[in-house]
């Protein structure tokens, strides 16, 4: 991530001591859910409420400097590689969280049989299975 403080200010959103720590707790700990970087900034600032959190995350990914995505049955994770189009791969044992780029590139890299007059823009694609790590335990 280049400087976070210039990109807040490129979108004109106030630079807050929050705001900052979310953005570097999203970029060291990719894929992480709002709790992990409420804890992360924690550990970073000291005290944020989980409101300020929430606000935070929201507000950066209406501006697209994160990605948020919610696999079924997970919490949201975020992330901020937000400059192509990629998909992820997710353990089913342990949830571990991986970036695949997409063999396409382009968005949508996926047409619906029957567009129903939308315009479509982008095609979100999780694979699950099963790490690593999570196989050698099995």
């Amino acid at each position: 991530m280049t400087n976070p403080e210039s990109l807040l200010r490129e979108i004109g959103v106030p630079v807050t001591a929050q705001r900052l720590a979310v953005l570097r707790a999203v970029s060291t700990c990719p894929h992480a859910t709002a709790e992990a970087i409420a804890e992360e900034v924690r550990g970073d600032i000291g005290t944020i409420s989980r409101q300020a959190v929430y606000d935070a995350l929201g507000m950066l990914v209406d501006k697209g400097l994160i990605r948020r995505i919610q696999p079924a049955g997970s919490p949201a994770l975020y992330e901020d590689r937000v400059a192509d189009n990629h998909h992820h791969l997710i353990c089913r044992g342990c949830g571990k969280t991986v970036d695949v780029d997409c063999v396409v590139g382009a968005r949508p890299c996926l047409h619906a049989a029957e567009d129903s007059g939308f315009h479509i823009d982008e095609a979100e694609v999780i694979f699950w299975g099963t790490c690593p790590e999570c196989l050698t335990k099995s």
